[in-house]
């Protein structure tokens, strides 16, 4: 009788240690729209949290469909990490008043209406001091301030990098398919030249290729830089037009397989960038 009574006392006390306390639910689950979004969760959040990358390798973030999974996986998620301003509509409408989807566009300073880039443009994330910002607002969403600060100063280092790099160059006029370098070019004092708009799947007329050609020439550009995901057919008839050469110059709204595969990131392919400008405009 005796054991009987002390083995419910037992059980009764192990119940009582573990009252109220909750199961683990295991890591924290982050969904993020596209590419720079998810590198940033994942190196300020390193194994405390579990992202998911909405847009897969190799696909455009502007091309992505939500499918009846992605609902869920959206809906299920802890945090919900997107751009808005247009970037991604159907991942917008698929967010709309939910409290756990943070606008990460809303992290930079009100524009200026009359300021057609700023509105149209939203690749904020190739001003690597935007970018900075938009982390800060990651590490304040997932309670790691510290560690967003050290991703911060790794930004502004780069940004000071690619400032000396392109600080004496020959040209300033940078050619590119597709109208996604605005915030680039206007950090670092650079002219952007666009063939096409925010669609980079829109085809010109042969009028409207003729003004492109014409106006390329008057910039004296000696390249014509298109983008890994899109065709290159535009840029390769505008720089035989012109006289100029192609090369590659990534918005870095993804990355390939391939890319992955090596190890790429955010960094080095910024760092790629800048080593193509350089080459573009004469730099020294």
């Amino acid at each position: 009788m005796f054991s009987r009574i002390v083995l419910v006392l037992t059980v009764a006390a192990t119940v009582a240690g573990c009252g109220g306390a909750e199961p683990d639910s295991g890591p924290k689950q982050v969904v993020a729209a596209f590419y720079p979004l998810a590198f940033a969760a994942e190196q300020i959040a390193g194994d405390a949290v579990e992202v998911t990358n909405l847009t897969p390798p190799g696909v455009e973030p502007h091309d992505l469909e939500i499918s009846a999974g992605d609902v869920r996986t959206l809906r299920e998620a802890d945090l919900v990490l997107y751009l808005g301003g247009g970037f991604q509509p159907a991942v917008e409408r698929t967010v709309a008043g939910r409290h756990s989807a943070v606008d990460l566009l809303e992290t930079q300073p009100a524009v200026d209406p009359a300021d057609e880039m700023q509105v149209r443009d939203p690749h904020v994330w190739l001003d690597p001091l935007a970018y900075a910002r938009i982390v800060r607002r990651i590490g304040r969403e997932l309670d790691r301030v510290e560690q967003a600060a050290l991703l911060a100063s790794r930004l502004e280092a780069l940004d000071a990098e690619i400032e000396h790099g392109l600080g004496r160059c020959t040209r300033r006029d940078v050619v590119t398919s597709h109208a996604s370098f605005g915030h680039l070019a206007e950090r670092y004092g650079l002219r952007p030249v666009s063939l096409q708009g925010l669609a980079p799947e829109a085809d010109p007329t042969p009028r409207d290729l003729e003004r492109l050609v014409d106006g390329v020439r008057r910039t004296g550009a000696t390249t014509v830089f298109f983008e890994p995901f899109v065709a290159s057919d535009l840029a390769e008839t505008v720089a035989r037009e012109t006289g100029a050469v192609t090369a590659t110059l990534d918005p870095l709204e993804g990355l390939a397989e391939a890319d992955v595969a090596r190890g790429a990131d955010y960094f080095s392919v910024m760092r790629d960038n800048l080593a193509a400008l350089r080459k573009a405009l004469g730099c020294r």
